[in-house]
């Protein structure tokens, strides 16, 4: 079989997760399917009668688990353990001097499935894609990435170092089986920095969605007498990181499909005076006692704006929420506040 890059960054390479059972994984998906079933007629009913009453319904439906360990955390007990915070890679302590070298963890295992054919949230998947990086720019991973915060000016994101002095780095939470609050066990992330490696701010991570806003958009403006600056990435780029790649799934949001390492969610309006499904794209972030989220709300540009160039790129709504407990669901809360922020900007 031949894997490619847009394989791996879509998920749709085979590689396992942290779970190497493939009938435990075939069996969390039937169950999921079938649970999102049952839901959806009620769901659909009670969304009906809310637009029925002129109100606006921003997450209607209780999203099932989403990847990494979140879950709904007010649906929760303290204490609850989730099952994909049981699988014991997560609680790796050996340290790998190279992404290739992390490659030993998974290398010999089988595919879950024929490339392109199914969809599997892999974090391995994101560290072959790391590997890649590593080969092709010749040089180390973490020493490439490093470098593109700097030129994006996120200067507080670093690797997530236990020997390193940080300066301001948060503790981390975890409920234990008692329900009581703990500190997070000692983990080290070198095998896995591509797919949750790097310690950041709200601050770096709202600069980085404005760098992806300002490319998506810069393409679309005319009239700017050459004035104005080119996207970091190309706006075609991102368009094409933006766009739903078939056969993907995205656990944490019914109405999105999975892209290039974003889930996003479509413009779509079925009828007059319906539901307005609006374009975003968006990702969650799980690991041992931290919870993230960083979602873009791009603005719906007018032709006369685009045409005259009297404003400028980055337009729209971006929401950037980092928790250090383990197991909070964060994509619905962080969707509701870029829905009111955009509401109030158009009230004006």
């Amino acid at each position: 079989v031949a894997i490619t890059t847009r394989l791996l960054v879509s998920h749709l390479s085979g590689i396992r997760h942290y779970e190497k059972d493939i009938t435990k994984v075939k069996e969390e998906k039937e169950k999921a399917n079938r649970a999102f079933k049952l839901t959806k007629p009620y769901h659909d009913k009670e969304q009906k009668e809310k637009e029925s009453k002129g109100i606006e319904k921003t997450d209607s439906v209780k999203p099932r688990k989403e990847h990494e360990g979140e879950v709904k955390s007010r649906n929760s007990k303290p204490g609850r353990r989730d099952k994909e915070f049981e699988q014991e890679e997560y609680y790796l302590k050996e340290k790998f001097e190279s992404v290739i070298e992390s490659l030993k963890i998974f290398k010999n295992d089988p595919l879950f499935f024929k490339p392109g054919d199914q969809f599997l949230y892999s974090t391995y998947g994101f560290t072959l894609l790391s590997a890649v990086v590593e080969r092709v720019s010749g040089q180390k991973f973490t020493d490439y990435m490093l470098k593109m915060f700097h030129d994006l000016d996120m200067l507080s994101t670093v690797l997530d170092d236990n020997e390193a002095m940080i300066y301001n780095r948060a503790r981390c939470y975890v409920y234990n089986k008692k329900g009581r609050l703990v500190n997070a066990p000692y983990v080290d992330n070198s095998y896995k920095w591509a797919g949750g490696g790097f310690l950041s701010s709200v601050g770096d991570l709202l600069k980085f969605g404005n760098a992806l806003l300002y490319s998506y958009q810069a393409g679309q403006f005319k009239n700017t007498n050459g004035q104005l600056l080119p996207g970091y990435l190309k706006a075609d780029t991102v368009a094409m990181m933006w766009t739903p790649v078939p056969k993907t799934e995205v656990s944490w949001d019914r109405d999105g499909k999975y892209a290039m390492a974003w889930a996003v969610v479509e413009k779509k309006q079925q009828c007059g005076c319906c539901r307005q499904q609006r374009h975003y794209a968006s990702h969650t972030g799980g690991a041992v006692g931290a919870s993230s989220v960083l979602l873009i709300l791009p603005e719906e540009l007018g032709s006369e704006a685009i045409d005259t160039g009297l404003v400028a790129p980055p337009r729209g709504v971006i929401v950037s929420i980092i928790c250090n407990m383990q197991s909070v669901s964060l994509n619905s809360t962080a969707l509701k506040i870029a829905r009111e922020f955009d509401k109030e900007k158009w009230a004006q």
